[in-house]
């Protein structure tokens, strides 16, 4: 097998599917189908099971999967540590990113990294932060910035904080909410419970859900239009939505919301960590 082959076993045992693992890779069924039959024959063993509702990995297949994950992450160790023997900043930044902070922030951040280190390529993924978490834990990104209080068990720097709040086109009270239409939007699940357990603490009626759409922007662009409240975290506001805010409060306290960059200390190893890690905390605190 080459690095190919653990990138395809890596990415059918996600899919389950050899459509859509042939759609991702972008090569044919059949030069996928004839791959896995080269890899059946290296190894005497039957790899997977096709049937109606997919694939399915034999223990044989499994085992290769494992094996295949391993050696990405080992070459990908091996390819950021030959460039760090060069003194200079390049090679490519794995980062994974919350998909709020992506939207409002990061493009600034980028912007002004890239400017300085003109030589480095960025693979970006986003989501939300759960997600991010999740590609740390499985080494597939040097550098994540998650939203929210989640486990960690490497180095974390808080970027900023912010409030949580109520918006709307006018002015409202918050004891007159729950008469209120509110438009709710998908997000990950600590700030949907965030947002729940502050709702619970001031009213003792559910709220009154007019719609539930996909995309923040959406809900923000309909609570513009007068259609209904949102609650949204402050960093997706700006003064031009010329909206009505309130932050929300819980136990006299107002709710504050971190971002955060995390990373393994050992990564500090390689220049082109250090270098975003340095330049992110010194953005920030320049910001200030």
């Amino acid at each position: 097998m080459n690095e190919k082959d653990w990138i395809l076993l890596s990415t059918l045992f996600d899919e389950g599917s050899i459509t859509k693992t042939a759609q991702k890779l972008y090569i044919s069924q059949p030069a996928l189908t004839y791959r896995i039959k080269q890899i059946e024959k290296e190894f005497h063993s039957e790899v997977i099971k096709r049937s109606k509702n997919g694939v399915t990995f034999t223990n044989e297949g499994e085992y290769l999967v494992n094996y295949a994950r391993t050696m990405i992450k080992e070459l990908r160790k091996a390819k950021d540590n030959i460039i760090n023997m060069k003194e200079e900043v390049h090679g490519t930044l794995r980062l994974g990113v919350s998909s709020n902070f992506a939207l409002y922030q990061l493009p600034l951040l980028l912007e002004g990294f890239l400017a300085e280190y003109p030589n480095v390529e960025i693979n970006l993924t986003t989501g939300w932060s759960p997600k991010i978490h999740e590609l740390l834990e499985k080494e597939e990104i040097h550098i994540g910035i998650s939203r929210g209080e989640h486990h960690w068990s490497g180095e974390r720097i808080v970027l900023n904080e912010e409030t949580l709040c109520v918006a709307s086109k006018d002015k409202l009270h918050i004891n007159d909410l729950p008469k209120l239409s509110l438009i709710r939007y998908q997000t990950d699940f600590h700030l949907k419970n965030t947002f729940d357990e502050w709702w619970q603490s001031s009213f003792n009626v559910p709220p009154k859900v007019s719609m539930e759409v996909d995309r923040i922007e959406t809900c923000k662009e309909l609570v513009k239009k007068g259609l209904g409240y949102a609650l949204f975290p402050s960093i997706s506001l700006r003064e031009s939505d010329h909206l009505y805010t309130a932050d929300l409060v819980m136990n006299n306290k107002k709710i504050l919301r971190r971002t955060w960059l995390l990373y393994r200390k050992e990564l500090l190893g390689l220049n082109i960590i250090k270098a975003f890690v340095r330049f992110t905390k010194a953005f920030y605190l320049a910001s200030e």
